[in-house]
């Protein structure tokens, strides 16, 4: 059942929030340095923001990169994965919720891992350093 938070007086959220429960890993960057990693499952989403449990607080304000196990198998044959960027906007003791800034589809491997392969190219921290640049040329504008 999708919800429209539009008609909430109370409620802020301009998007419609889709209630769906997958799998995701997420991983935390503040300063440019990786300060948590974790697993959680989604509680819902929306084209503006999500919501997710964690295993711990989370700290909000930092960027996150959350790769979630996707419903739908391409070609009927492999699995995907979301991959959701954005910001911490807030957390607490087993959950939080981020925006949404970017994200991409990415093929998963089919074989079973018990534990996650971490990659060694960081999409993070290449995006949380394009943002970084973008908000020095938008002070620099106003400056």
């Amino acid at each position: 059942m999708m919800t429209d938070e539009g008609n909430n007086p109370w409620e802020r959220r301009r998007k419609m929030r889709f209630p769906i429960q997958r799998d995701l890993r997420y991983k935390l960057l503040e300063k440019g340095s990786v300060i948590a990693t974790g697993v959680g499952q989604t509680i819902d989403m929306a084209s503006g923001g999500m919501a997710f449990t964690t295993e711990r607080k989370l700290k909000a304000g930092g960027l996150v990169e959350l790769s979630i196990s996707w419903p739908v198998l391409l070609d009927q044959t492999c699995p995907m994965r979301l991959i959701v960027f954005g910001r911490l906007l807030r957390g607490e003791a087993g959950g939080a919720a981020c925006t949404v800034a970017k994200y991409e589809f990415r093929t998963q491997s089919r074989a079973l891992q018990l534990v996650p392969i971490t990659r060694s190219d960081s999409m993070l921290q290449r995006w949380a350093d394009a943002v970084h640049k973008d908000e020095i040329k938008a002070q620099q504008a106003h400056a």
